[in-house]
């Protein structure tokens, strides 16, 4: 009942409230698959026709799943799973007024499908540029236990399956690949599972005595490495070789170039000396409007829209930086429009992804 107040009460508030959730990198569908290594806890177990009961004794095991979904702009992802665990058996006891037995082999096998809600947090959006997206989420569903237990001391058996509602938590995170749109995952998964109330059966080997035995709600610990596909992540298209494309402009009366370090937007020395001639200058020309766009290079720590997204902040930064230094000049802040054109309009014509220091940089335009 706890866990699935606490699943709800966490589905709500993220339904409430998107807007916490930065947005994801991926949107539209993608698939994932993922195995890794399956803890299941002692399961309870009871006999009601005896009044026996006692636990099922698990050791480790494996588990694996396959899904697909649909990743939206906001960082929410919703998704269909298949899943299938196992663990193996240590012991099996169940005490009572009529039994008493003991199973050392056997395994326990539980598969389904869940219907997960997760989210992606973008860590630029706070500011750090890293290759690593984290998550969390929760799911719900349905799934089926199969008991193959066999041994002990009075020769007895239980093989049979019973099914019963499941549920999930979830939390990981995404690794960027050089593939775009693949990406790698680590993540760890609660889940658990209602025992089936109207029992499984269990007998001996020389006869069927028709008794049934109820198991309690199974918990399983899992720690899974996946691979995730996103399907519109495709690399943006070449750009034109050697075809630079300038802006049209009016004919400036001077231009000065400001200079800045690969993913940077501070000022260096030499940039300070150059934004203080600029305001020099504004004061002895005919000047009306002075202009100042912020550019970069192409190159960005991850390949694609994202990449692309953050350079055109980046650009806008830089352009800050710039407007900010000659406002201290005594330039008037309204007599300076700024403006970020991203990776667009580079003095060097480059390859993708190449850091090009003419690239990185900021005109002032007087005019």
């Amino acid at each position: 009942m706890y866990l699935r107040n606490t699943l709800l009460g966490s589905l709500l508030m993220a339904i409430a409230c998107p807007s916490a959730l930065a947005t994801g990198l991926i949107t539209g569908p993608y698939i994932d698959l993922g195995a890794g290594y399956n803890l299941t806890q002692h399961q309870k177990m009871s006999m009601p026709s005896s009044g026996g009961s006692g636990r099922l004794r698990q050791a480790d095991g494996y588990t694996g799943f396959l899904s697909t979904g649909w990743a939206f702009h906001n960082g929410l992802r919703l998704e269909v799973e298949g899943i299938y665990t196992q663990s193996y058996n240590k012991s099996f006891r169940l005490h009572g007024n009529v039994r008493s037995s003991n199973a050392h082999k056997g395994s326990n096998l539980g598969y389904g499908g869940l219907i997960n809600i997760l989210y992606d947090f973008d860590l630029a959006k706070f500011g750090i540029n890293v290759p690593v997206t984290p998550f969390i989420g929760i799911g719900a569903g349905y799934m089926w236990e199969k008991y193959r237990l066999h041994g002990g001391t009075q020769g007895q058996y239980m093989s049979s399956t019973g099914g019963g509602f499941a549920g999930q938590a979830i939390a990981g995170a995404d690794f960027d690949t050089q593939i775009p749109g693949l990406y790698f995952s680590m993540q760890y998964r609660f889940l658990t599972q209602t025992g089936s109330q109207s029992g499984v059966n269990i007998g001996t080997y020389h006869a069927r005595d028709g008794s049934r035995v109820k198991t309690g709600t199974r918990y399983q610990h899992q720690f899974i490495l996946g691979l995730r596909y996103a399907f519109n992540n495709a690399p943006p298209p070449p750009p034109a070789p050697a075809h630079v494309v300038v802006p049209p402009q009016r004919t400036p009366a001077r231009t000065y170039l400001v200079f800045f370090d690969w993913d940077k937007s501070n000022l260096t020395p030499r940039a300070r000396e150059i934004i203080a001639q600029a305001a020099l200058a504004s004061t002895h020309v005919d000047t009306t409007r002075i202009e100042v766009n912020g550019y970069t290079d192409n190159s960005a720590a991850h390949p694609g829209p994202r990449g692309e997204r953050y350079n055109m902040g980046l650009s806008l930064r830089r352009a800050n930086s710039v407007k900010a230094e000659l406002i201290r000049d005594g330039v008037p802040a309204t007599a300076i429009d700024i403006h970020g054109y991203g990776e667009a309009h580079p003095l060097v014509a480059t390859g993708p992804n190449t850091r090009e220091p003419q690239n990185r940089r900021v005109e002032i335009i007087l005019k």
